[in-house]
């Protein structure tokens, strides 16, 4: 599925452009000089037992068919990673070699392997264990290697902004003409003013592998499909303005001037007139009317259509790709046939005992996202009783200062268990022990996405259908150890709070998230160009274009695995309390966009390259 021109996937019958995603088909990738680096301190090699531990690693890599080359600088010692032609020809005679009897005809020349499937295999080699017993990781904690990493295409400059003067108006060898990829994909695709052009798809899945590649392809997906949503939430909530006066209910709140209420909290001993809360009634039937319920219907259709015309646009691109037939674990058999010949597959064992503690831990976790959820209500009635007692507050703003607050500490211990819960679902898969890469990310993913679940809605699941509920009633209130009075909603019911929780957690992590998600990364790099002095005298073009890797932030196997977490919580805000926050898609119509932009730069300006995974959907490993 090779050629010159440029295909549209298409998103209706005919003549529909695929939204935010045009792809293009191109010719395979000529070799890069080196497929992956290896990294260490120069003081490793005045240490004698690491010296000879990196040596009998390399050594041993050169027995199964790479070439390496040790490049020094004044800091560190870069060890460049080449793999034989004959390797990739065994790849393509295990996956690629037709069933049953065929004349076999020598080819020509070795096939051509592109440079993803080539990274790819030397990655999975680079991270087998030894005959020593010891992998790469081992390797690296115990301060033998420091890092390793795939190679950016040919760069130039410390800061990676593409080639050298001095390369300018002339003919380009091979290595540097192959640096097309990279400068592409900052010229289409990584840059600010390129928010509302189609995604180079194809481009990208040439550079970082298929699944990066879809991860995108969704994203703009699901980016096009909330405009719609986020049109017709915004008519909902404005007609919430154009009724503002109009609603019967607020009539009758606003009317009731005599009808008194029971003091609220345990200091006020001020009975309120049903009355005084008519501006509340008024701001909380902005979100809370008649519209709402249609707009609860339309997401639910809009779920479920968007669902099922991406698994048809993935069908296309997959097909596009030629990765219909395609079987993850069947790779995964070739790799380790690549890596070692007598690999025989290792068998199913099940442990009952393993998966007894693990599903004990699981539910411990679960029970502990629970409590995070019962802290918050204690904190909540807590606040309310300190807010009550002093005069910060006038007596009617405590409600709302109390839910604020709540939000705002629900959204850091949101950020705290997230790191927590990707330590413990690590762990977790680690103790399981797959046996297949593959199988130990996917039983991950679903590990971390339940705690995560958990994690991010127990909260508004407790506003929404316990708040208010358990309160007693007058004379006979529930108290939390027998001395504060619990919480209760609004007058006019706890709508109002519902939103102002998913207003300012949704808000935080779509604004804050985002903001950090690429300052963070930036600073990073500055701070390391600043304590690595690049040395601009150098003029070994193949040390330099080294060390702009090695300054690049590091990347890992979980990168991209961050990146569908945090939309998939999105994708969870946006559908199942959307009633309460009507804008909550055109929120996230906003932050898709600047998100889209934000992964591109990092990854093709500020973190080392991912190594490229095949994946023909965006649930596979």
């Amino acid at each position: 599925m090779q050629g010159e021109e440029s295909c549209q996937i298409l998103a209706g019958t005919e003549g529909d452009s695929f939204p935010l995603m045009e792809i293009n088909t191109g010719e395979t990738e000529a070799p890069e000089q080196w497929d992956y680096v290896l990294v260490a301190d120069h003081r490793t090699q005045r240490n004698s037992r690491q010296a000879q531990q990196q040596q009998q690693f390399l050594e041993e890599l050169k027995r199964k068919g790479f070439h390496y080359k040790m490049i020094e600088d004044h800091k560190k010692v870069f060890f460049g990673i080449r793999v034989d032609s004959r390797i990739f020809g065994l790849y393509c005679k295990l996956l690629m070699e037709p069933e049953g009897p065929a004349t076999r005809v020598q080819p020509a020349r070795p096939p051509s392997v592109p440079a993803t499937t080539r990274i790819r295999i030397v990655n999975f080699v680079l991270n087998s264990k030894t005959a020593a017993g010891d992998t790469l990781e081992d390797l690296v904690k115990s301060g033998v290697f420091e890092t390793r990493f795939a190679l950016h295409k040919v760069r130039g400059g410390p800061a990676g902004r593409g080639l050298e003067d001095g390369t300018r108006g002339r003919k380009l060898s091979p290595s540097v003409t192959c640096a097309q990829g990279e400068e592409d994909l900052k010229k289409k695709w990584a840059r600010w003013r390129n928010m509302f052009h189609p995604q180079p798809i194809d481009d990208i899945r040439d550079y970082f592998g298929e699944k990066v590649a879809l991860y995108f392809a969704w994203l703009g997906w699901y980016t096009y499909m909330l405009v719609p949503a986020a049109v017709v939430g915004l008519i909902i909530f404005l007609s919430g303005f154009s009724l503002f006066n109009a609603s019967q209910i607020s009539k009758e709140i606003c009317e009731a001037h005599d009808i008194l209420l029971c003091p609220r909290g345990d200091h006020s001993r001020r009975y309120q007139q049903l009355s005084d809360t008519c501006t509340f009634a008024k701001l909380t039937h902005l979100f809370d009317n008649e519209g709402t319920v249609l707009f609860a219907i339309f997401m639910a259709l809009w779920a479920t259509v968007f669902l099922e015309i991406w698994k048809r646009q993935r069908a296309r691109v997959v097909l596009h790709w030629d990765l219909y037939m395609w079987d993850e674990d069947q790779e995964e058999m070739a790799l380790e046939l690549i890596h070692c010949p007598d690999y025989d597959l290792r068998p199913q064992q099940h442990s009952y005992l393993r998966s007894t503690v693990i599903l004990v831990l699981s539910l411990f976790m679960i029970c502990l996202m629970i409590g995070m959820a019962h802290l918050l209500v204690v904190y909540r009635v807590l606040a309310a009783a300190l807010f009550n007692s002093t005069l910060l507050f006038q007596e009617e703003q405590v409600t709302t200062a109390v839910v604020v607050t709540g939000a705002l500490v629900h959204y850091v211990a949101i950020l705290i268990m997230t790191k927590v819960n990707k330590y413990v679902a690590l762990k977790l898969c680690d103790f399981e022990k797959p046996r297949t890469f593959s199988e130990r990310e996917s039983k991950f993913t679903i590990k971390f996405f339940t705690l995560q679940f958990f994690a991010h809605f127990s909260s508004l699941v407790y506003i929404a259908f316990i708040l208010g509920r358990i309160n007693g009633h007058p004379g006979r209130s529930v108290r939390l150890a027998g001395l504060w009075k619990l919480e209760e909603c609004h007058l006019s019911g706890c709508m109002m709070d519902l939103f102002l929780q998913m207003a300012i957690i949704m808000g935080l992590k779509q604004t804050l998230s985002n903001c950090m998600e690429y300052l963070g990364p930036w600073l990073a790099h500055k701070c390391r160009l600043m304590r690595f002095k690049l040395s601009r005298a150098s003029g070994d073009p193949e040390l330099r274009r080294l060390q702009c890797n090695y300054l690049l932030n590091p990347v890992n196997t979980f990168s991209l695995f961050d990146e569908f977490m945090e939309m998939m919580i999105q994708y969870g805000f946006t559908t199942i309390f959307v009633a309460a926050f009507p804008l909550a898609p055109l929120l996230a119509l906003f932050s898709n966009l600047v998100e889209i932009r934000l992964d591109a730069i990092k990854m093709v300006r500020l973190q080392r390259r991912l190594v490229p995974r095949k994946a023909k959907d965006i649930g596979s490993s």
